[in-house]
């Protein structure tokens, strides 16, 4: 699939001849004309290959949204675009994270040798249940995917942008009589429009100008194995009905064909949109919604469920060291007690961005929390071991107290420990029963 590239940038002229040229290119550009577009594509959207931003907006600095979202953004590669460049500025958005910093007008070269050499994206993380997940959260939904897993039934799995919808769509397959059969996942919203009814139906050659071959789409690619639409909420109108089509007759045309071919997979939608709130809306056909809803199941975000973080992040790091030829390296302790104080805004994407980041940049064998958290200390960051032990410990209780409605004898159960050690443990940290 081409790699989505997210370009912000006012100007109509280089807007324009950008996004044609990185489409030349094999690209799948995304163009936002204001700040406030380029911000909404970045919380909202799966996350780009790589993002390229102008530094003057007419609604805002593009320096100020890059230094306030280059922390959620991970290991995503930045370009930085300014025809009203310093010094000062380039170093400050190195500093933070920026991958380069273009003078217009730039070497259009330049910036493709740039591009061609992102790396391939990241296979997902295998699924954490597979060695055990241990909030009460996750231990739900992994039940309920082991349910679910020998029917056909459609799938809906909503959860915030990162959380992991595509890795519990993945366990969904692998635990049904499927497993063998191909998992197929299409991003909706990294598709060109133009280009999606034949991503996901397929064409014949002659379909339509460039065509010069028979391509199977991602229907006919899953075979009797799973399709997964991501992001389906992004579905462009004309789009929805053929979709809804697909799934009542489950049959389909590839577009300059003739021949129907049968939909054999079971078809799994994830979306991190209301979906509900957007057919009430108009925005998505209703008949679709349900077509599609026959199950709906919630994949929790991260700060929901803090008892997988330490085990998911180490599982994480050691993938990333093996991948930077640093299979040694570990989180410190104060670098865990940091990881457990961060809200994880970017959920599990944003942990294996951080993670990715610091296996390459760490200096010593020891990943530090300025090696998570470049350009700044996590809040509060405790100066001794004996403190970061400590703060990791009252914030682990008091997250799991506060999921418990503050029973004591229910949170006991799920951190493992009696009532009396944890009646002492709340009194030596300074916690109340029903503290939030």
């Amino acid at each position: 699939m081409s790699a989505p590239i997210l370009l912000i940038e006012d100007d109509p002229v280089l807007g324009e001849a950008l996004t044609q040229r990185l489409r030349l290119e094999g690209f799948a550009p995304r163009w936002a004309r204001s700040l406030a577009e380029g911000e909404a594509a970045l919380r909202q959207g799966p996350p780009p290959a790589a993002v390229l931003c102008d530094m003057r907006l007419p609604d805002g600095s593009g320096e100020a949204l890059l230094l306030r979202l280059m922390p959620a953004l991970g290991a995503v590669p930045v370009i930085a675009m300014t025809a009203y460049g310093g010094v000062e500025q380039a170093v400050r958005l190195v500093r933070a994270g920026a991958d380069d910093y273009l003078l217009k007008p730039f070497d259009m070269e330049r910036l493709l040798e740039k591009l061609r050499a992102l790396p391939a994206p990241a296979a997902p993380a295998p699924a954490p249940a597979e060695a055990g997940w241990a909030s009460p959260a996750m231990r739900a939904l992994d039940a309920a995917l082991r349910r679910l897993a020998p029917s056909a039934a459609p799938v809906l799995l909503l959860g915030e942008s990162g959380a992991g919808k595509e890795v519990a769509a993945r366990r969904l397959h692998a635990l049904g009589p499927r497993a063998g059969a191909p998992f197929v996942a299409l991003n909706c919203a990294a598709i060109p429009r133009d280009l999606l009814e034949s991503e996901v139906f397929g064409h014949e050659r002659g379909a339509f100008t460039g065509a010069t071959e028979r391509r199977p789409g991602a229907a006919e690619r899953a075979g009797a194995g799973t399709l997964l639409l991501d992001e389906v909420a992004e579905l462009d109108p004309l789009l929805q009905a053929k979709l809804l089509r697909l799934l009542e007759e489950r049959r389909f045309l590839r577009l300059g064909g003739t021949r129907e071919l049968a939909l054999e997979a079971r078809v799994v939608a994830a979306t991190n949109a209301d979906l509900a709130e957007r057919v009430r809306a108009g925005r998505f056909r209703e008949d679709l919604y349900f077509r599609l809803a026959v199950v709906e199941l919630r994949v929790p975000p991260l700060r929901e469920r803090q008892e997988d973080l330490p085990a998911l992040a180490e599982a994480l790091l050691a993938a990333a060291a093996a991948e930077a030829g640093r299979p040694g390296l570990s989180l410190s302790e104060a670098a865990r007690a940091a990881l457990a104080a961060h809200p994880w805004p970017g959920n599990v994407r944003e942990l294996r961005n951080r993670l990715t980041r610091a296996a390459v940049l760490a200096e010593g064998p020891d990943i530090a929390p300025a090696d998570l958290f470049p350009g700044a200390a996590p809040p509060e960051m405790p100066a001794t071991l004996a403190e970061a032990r400590e703060a990791a410990e009252r914030e682990h209780i008091r997250r799991v107290l506060a999921r418990c409605g503050g029973r004591v004898g229910e949170a006991a159960r799920v951190l493992g420990i009696g009532r009396t050690t944890l009646w002492e443990r709340l009194r030596r940290l300074g916690l109340a029963a029903g503290e939030e």
